[in-house]
C-alpha cells in the first residue's frame, strides 16, 4: 500500500495550474507549495489545461490535474483522485462548498478552507445560512489579513476558533528591488525598451474591473499633472485573466483617458511570470481597491520591487503598507482628491520616494515572502498534527 501524502491542495478548478494566465489564488497555491516540497509529501490538484498531462512534477511539486466542464464534476473527479491519496490534509482554496463536500467523504482527513478573498463568502456566491454550514464541515480556515478574519467572524462567529491568519508573500528572487545594481539595470533596459526614458510614472497593475477603482485613479490625473507634468500612468491589465476582451467598464476607461493624451497607456494582461519589469518601472505604485480587499499581492511585489504604495485605507491594505514609512494610504470617502495629494507629493520628492521604496522592500524581506507563508503554514500543520495525537 502506497504511503499516505501530509496534504493535498485542492484549487478552485477555474484554471489551469501551474500557468501565467491564472488568478492569484493558484499562483498563491503553486507558490507556497514549491516552498513545502522537501518538507511535507505534498499534491496540487487542480484543472487540466491544453496540452497538460494529467499527472507532472514540475518545480518540486506534484500537480495532479482533471477535467472541469463544470464546478460539480470537477470536485467528484478530484474527491475520486483523493482517494488514492488519502492525504492527513485536505486544503480547499477559496470554495467553501468544496471543503463542506468534501468533510463528507472523507471524513477522518482534515479539512482545511484558504480563504482568499470576501467575494465567495458573499452573495451571490452563498448565502449566510449556508456558509455557517460549510464552515462547520472545516478543521481550519486560513484567511490572509486579520481584515478578512474579522469580516469572516462577523459573518459566522462559530468559526472563530478555526481562524488562522497567514499574510501572502513574494519571489525576492524575481521581484528585485529597483535600488539595487540589478534591480536599476534591469530598470534602465526595460525604460529604454518602453520609450519611457525622462517620465514619472505611476503604476496600476490588476484586473480592469469597477472594484479595482481605476477609474477613481483616472478622475485624480489632471491634478496630478497640473503638479507633475511629466507624469505618465501605466494601466496594466485586462478585464479578464489571460484574455484581452474588452468589457464596457473597460471602453468607459479608454474613453476617461482620451483627454489625457500620452500622459495614460493601457497595457493589455502581462502573465505574472513577466510583470515584475513593469512594476520596477513605477515610481509610485496605486492601489485604488474598493473597502473589500482582502490582501491585494500587488503591494507586496511592488514593495519587493522598491516601489511605494499609495492605497485605500481599507480591508487589508493598512496591514501591509505602513503609513508614511513605506507608502500612504488614503480615505475611501475622498480617494480621488487623496490620490491626488498622495501621488503628486511622492513624485515631486525623489528622496521621499526612495526612502519609502527601500523600507517597502527591508519590510518585505522581514514579513511577506513565501518562505515566511510556507513557515506559517507548516506551524499550522504541525500542530494539527499534535493535537490529533493527543489522548
Amino acid at each position: 500500500m502506497k504511503s499516505r501524502l501530509d496534504a493535498a491542495i485542492v484549487t478552485p478548478g477555474t484554471f489551469p495550474i501551474p500557468s501565467g494566465t491564472s488568478s492569484s489564488v493558484e499562483t498563491v497555491a503553486a507558490e507556497v507549495a514549491r516552498r513545502l516540497h522537501g518538507r511535507v509529501k505534498l499534491a496540487v490538484i487542480g484543472r487540466r489545461g491544453v496540452r497538460q498531462r494529467s499527472r507532472e512534477r514540475y518545480e518540486g511539486v506534484c500537480y495532479m490535474r482533471v477535467p472541469a466542464p463544470s464546478p460539480g464534476s470537477y470536485i467528484r473527479s478530484v474527491s475520486r483522485r483523493l482517494r488514492s491519496l488519502r492525504p492527513h490534509v485536505i486544503q480547499v482554496e477559496n470554495r467553501p462548498r468544496f471543503a463542506r463536500l468534501l468533510k463528507r467523504k472523507y471524513p477522518k482527513a482534515g479539512i482545511w478552507l484558504s480563504l482568499h478573498s470576501v467575494i465567495f463568502i458573499s452573495r451571490p456566491h452563498i448565502g449566510r445560512r449556508e456558509l455557517r454550514r460549510c464552515l462547520a464541515a472545516t478543521d481550519r480556515i486560513i484567511v490572509n489579513s486579520h481584515f478578512l478574519k474579522e469580516e469572516l467572524i462577523r459573518r459566522a462567529p462559530g468559526a472563530a476558533d478555526k481562524i488562522a491568519v497567514n499574510h501572502l508573500g513574494v519571489d525576492r528572487l524575481r521581484f528585485v528591488s529597483r535600488w539595487t545594481p540589478e534591480g536599476a539595470a534591469k530598470r534602465q533596459a526595460f525604460l529604454s525598451k518602453q520609450g519611457l526614458e525622462g517620465r514619472k510614472i505611476i503604476l496600476f497593475v490588476g484586473r480592469l474591473i469597477p472594484i479595482k477603482g481605476v477609474h477613481h485613479l483616472l478622475a485624480a490625473m489632471p491634478t496630478i499633472l497640473q503638479r507633475v507634468p511629466d507624469a505618465t500612468l501605466l494601466v496594466v491589465g485586462s478585464a479578464f485573466y489571460g484574455s484581452k476582451r474588452v468589457t464596457p467598464y473597460v471602453r468607459q476607461l479608454k474613453k476617461a483617458a482620451r483627454d489625457l493624451g500620452p500622459h495614460v497607456r493601457f497595457i493589455s494582461y502581462v502573465p505574472h511570470g513577466k510583470v515584475d519589469d513593469w512594476f520596477r518601472l513605477g515610481d509610485v505604485l496605486a492601489v485604488p481597491s474598493s473597502p473589500h480587499e482582502a490582501f491585494g499581492l500587488v503591494n507586496v511585489e511592488a514593495m519587493s520591487a522598491g516601489v511605494p504604495v499609495v492605497a485605500t485605507r481599507a480591508g487589508g491594505m493598512p496591514e501591509i503598507v505602513l503609513e508614511g514609512i513605506t507608502g500612504y494610504t488614503v480615505d475611501p470617502a475622498d480617494k480621488a482628491r487623496e490620490l491626488a495629494d498622495r501621488i503628486s507629493a511622492l513624485l515631486l520628492d525623489e528622496e521621499r520616494a526612495r526612502a519609502f521604496g527601500e523600507s517597502s522592500a527591508q519590510r518585505v524581506n522581514e514579513c511577506f515572502t513565501w518562505e515566511c507563508t510556507a513557515k506559517r503554514w507548516l506551524e499550522l500543520f504541525y500542530a494539527g498534527s499534535s493535537e490529533s495525537r493527543r489522548p
